[in-house]
């Protein structure tokens, strides 16, 4: 038996992996509009934290010949995952582990703050680090070269979010291993000039519907033609974001461990770590072709890869393996999957609610992150089980530390 099931649609084929797991009315008409389009290969593959999102649906991988759609990427060009092991064991961390949520939050922007600019209370936040610059050093020519061609896709402060992490569901974590091994993991992606990026481009493919009259069965399904100056100008400013994106991760995964450092001066970092996308667009070969494969809220799990699947505040984690399915172009999710929206979240649970479900782990318990509480998300043991011919499991983590924005 096959590991997916076979989604009814009118016109083109839907797999996914989805057994045990439940699927809104509002996914599965997306998915079944993304399926629809002409220049769709092969199918449309579905991962088992599947919900619905801004222009695509989160968690579905879209191969695509001879078009892209600039809205299945979104607007966290980029976003992803990073994780580090650490020669820091479990008995080694203090009992209160507040003071390293502390100077974690304090080197490292997070909210709606940057690098040397103004946050979200009026202050001004530190100057960027030497490697936040030295990074935008190597990115600022391929940034120009996009602005320039599109002055309205420029965005004030791309050096300034260059080591930030942003609000909703990026984090930061400590969390120990199946050893008692600490690792560092955090998720984010391009921040605001990702953001601008996205905006700006999928305007620009509506408006080439409307202008060549495509009616589409959703107009954030807008795409670009292969070839056509939008499609040749996206490909370069959201391959740049990606870029900006891997690095954001990369400055900041270098700011904990400084942090970490202070406490644990022989910190050392195993070769161990992963990297990886899971809001992106990349040309691969699938089936027999070259196709531009869209992954949005899904991380690439070929033969051998290595991937990180989170859960969410409070649950477990996963180091993965890839195992190379064919059927999901070497796809598996990239988290648990919400299982509802923030507003509803908020709506049913209360701050009592959220403070019982993150027991053990230091974290902010206030009403504002209660968009984020556990049960907002779906049962990460029950994705697991359903991309079980997609991904081995290597490493279980268990957060211990969560820094929100």
């Amino acid at each position: 038996m096959s590991g997916f099931e076979v989604i009814e649609s009118k016109n083109g084929l839907i797999k996914a992996w989805t057994r045990g797991v439940p699927i809104e009315e509002s996914a599965l008409k997306q998915l079944r509009n993304v399926a629809s389009l002409p220049f769709i290969h092969s199918h449309v593959a579905v991962m088992p934290d599947v919900h619905w999102g801004m222009g695509a649906t989160v968690g579905s991988v879209i191969a695509t010949s001879g078009a892209i759609i600039p809205a299945a990427v979104g607007v966290d060009i980029g976003c992803g995952m990073m994780a580090v092991r650490t020669s820091i064991r479990a008995e080694h961390l203090p009992d209160n582990l507040a003071g390293i949520r502390s100077a974690i939050e304090a080197a490292v922007p997070h909210g709606r703050t940057d690098n040397g600019g103004r946050n979200d209370k009026g202050a001004h936040a530190d100057e960027p680090p030497a490697i936040a610059i030295a990074k935008w050093a190597e990115l600022e020519a391929g940034y120009q070269a996009v602005v320039d061609r599109h002055a309205k896709a420029a965005h004030p402060r791309g050096l300034g979010h260059l080591g930030t992490l942003g609000t909703g569901n990026h984090f930061i974590e400590l969390c120990l291993d199946e050893a008692g091994d600490v690792w560092v993991m955090l998720h984010s992606g391009s921040r605001g000039v990702g953001n601008r990026f996205g905006t700006y481009f999928i305007e620009r493919a509506k408006a080439d519907m409307r202008r060549w009259f495509i009616n589409l069965p959703d107009a954030d399904l807008a795409y670009f033609p292969e070839g056509s100056e939008g499609f040749v100008d996206y490909i370069r400013a959201v391959s740049w974001a990606q870029k900006y994106a891997k690095a954001n991760r990369e400055v900041m995964m270098a700011r904990v461990l400084e942090v970490l450092r202070e406490t644990f001066p022989d910190l050392a970092t195993t070769e161990e770590a992963v990297n990886c996308h899971h809001n992106y667009v990349t040309s691969e070969k699938h089936f027999g072709k070259q196709v531009f494969v869209t992954r949005k809220g899904a991380v690439k799990a070929g033969e051998g890869d290595l991937g990180i699947i989170p859960g969410s505040m409070g649950a477990r984690s996963f180091i993965v393996r890839g195992k190379g399915n064919r059927d999901s172009f070497c796809t598996c999710s990239h988290g648990a999957g919400r299982a509802m929206s923030r507003t509803e979240a908020k709506r049913r649970f209360t701050v009592d609610d959220h403070i019982a479900a993150t027991q053990g782990v230091e974290c902010r318990k206030d009403a504002e992150v209660i968009d984020e509480t556990p049960m907002a998300y779906k049962d990460i043991d029950a994705v697991m089980a359903a991309q079980a011919d997609l991904v081995e499991i290597v490493h279980t983590l268990r957060q211990v530390v969560c820094v929100k924005g």
